[in-house]
């Protein structure tokens, strides 16, 4: 759930704030912390207009969940820590405000909560080619998703637009066209031809006041967004589009271990997938201590897990969402946060266990495939400026998963 940051109002537009506020973003080394999100720079009446037949009304798709949050108004965030290198709270640019006043992440909820389902009378039935997904190869958000959509041979049903791994100041941003070979992996906007993801939250919503996210699954029927919310779009794939699926009937979320299952997301999360980047966007020392001894103990605690299961996976033989949704941040713990979010530990050299049970998983049929470190490596070294004001891309690679698997099937592990 890579997020950005909510727009700048109109009156802040008007007043001339917004040029004096883009004038000390310019002057200063200092770049947006958006995780995989777009900001809103300005008002709503100058936001790009895509050509094409109309949206299905908001107020017709926000169900009970997207009215509740899309009414939630996004804090202004600063820090209060006066020992940072950056301007003062109140000096920043919006686009700049990504901290709490206790200097902590939080991680803002996602706005768009419908689903799909195999049902002819649903709002958003389940059909072959209807649906198109948005995601960055470098979110791990997104990432779930690619995964969840391979595993179950959703390849052919549902199509995908790649964003460039670079985010700037009006966040994600597509290829020009289809012959742009300038970020290999990335694509153009298949559907629209759109320049920024934002203008696809404004075609579903011109009122939209939220963070700019991938991933997003989209509607090309009523061009607009089901759902952006990644825990949910990848149960939507578990089941929905089974009659299209080249693997009907398999599921990573079944009833047996729905439970335990839960159990596991609700630690994992806040301890490792979320954990890392409230470690790598903290902007106050104790903060930072606070996250990161969270990340420290949440891989103890994945340790002692898989010491005490009786297969390959988190649940032992049957492979679930769990599994998906760990492994998007155990490949990228290495190679980005342990420097990049002062993470500070090795998965590879101090967790053989974690190692090989996400070589095992990434050598899954058409998992390896979701995977490209490159678009890890330079999204996160290259946009996050306030970290890495420089952009050096550090020239490790990370863990060899070819090779551990290798190693893994001589020993007799795999």
């Amino acid at each position: 759930m890579f997020r950005s940051f909510a727009r700048t109002s109109a009156d802040k537009f008007t007043s001339g704030k917004l040029v004096n506020a883009a004038a000390r973003l310019l002057a200063t080394p200092a770049a947006p912390a958006l995780i995989c999100r777009q900001t809103r720079l300005l008002s709503t009446t100058h936001h790009r207009t895509l050509s094409s037949n109309t949206s299905v009304p908001a107020s017709k798709l926000l169900n009970h969940q997207q009215q509740r949050f899309a009414s939630t108004s996004s804090a202004t965030m600063t820090s209060t820590n006066q020992n940072q290198h950056q301007p003062a709270a109140d000096d920043r640019p919006k686009i700049l405000q990504w901290d709490s006043k206790d200097g902590e992440f939080r991680r803002q909820v996602s706005s768009f909560r419908n689903v799909v389902e195999a049902d002819p009378n649903a709002l958003f039935p389940a059909e072959a080619g209807r649906y198109h997904l948005y995601v960055s190869l470098a979110c791990p958000w997104a990432h779930r998703t690619l995964i969840a959509r391979a595993l179950k041979g959703l390849e052919s049903v549902i199509s995908v637009s790649v964003v460039h791994y670079h985010m700037g100041t009006n966040g994600w941003h597509f290829l020009d066209n289809e012959n742009d070979t300038s970020c290999p992996g990335a694509t153009h906007d298949h559907l629209y031809g759109a320049k920024y993801l934002r203008e696809l939250y404004f075609k579903a919503n011109p009122d939209y006041e939220g963070r700019f996210t991938v991933p997003v699954l989209w509607d090309k029927k009523t061009h607009t967004i089901v759902n952006n919310e990644s825990s949910e779009i990848i149960r939507i794939f578990n089941t929905a589009f089974d009659a299209f699926s080249t693997r009907p009937g398999t599921t990573y979320y079944p009833a047996d271990l729905r439970a335990p299952i839960d159990a596991l997301n609700d630690w994992i999360y806040p301890m490792l997938n979320n954990g890392v980047y409230r470690a790598g966007f903290a902007t106050a020392q104790d903060a930072y201590e606070r996250a990161v001894a969270d990340v420290h103990a949440g891989l103890d605690k994945l340790d002692a897990h898989l010491a005490s299961t009786k297969g390959p996976w988190l649940l032992g033989e049957t492979l679930t969402e769990a599994d998906i949704r760990l492994y998007t941040t155990i490949v990228r713990f290495d190679p980005v946060y342990t420097y990049h979010f002062k993470c500070v530990k090795s998965v590879q050299w101090q967790y053989p266990r974690i190692i090989e049970w996400a070589a095992r998983l990434h050598m899954m049929p058409g998992v390896k495939d979701t995977f490209n470190l490159e678009h890890i490596k330079k999204h996160y070294y290259l946009s996050h400026k306030h970290i890495n004001p420089f952009g050096v891309v550090p020239v490790t690679t990370g863990p060899d998963f070819e090779k551990i698997y290798a190693d893994m099937v001589a020993a007799g592990k795999a």
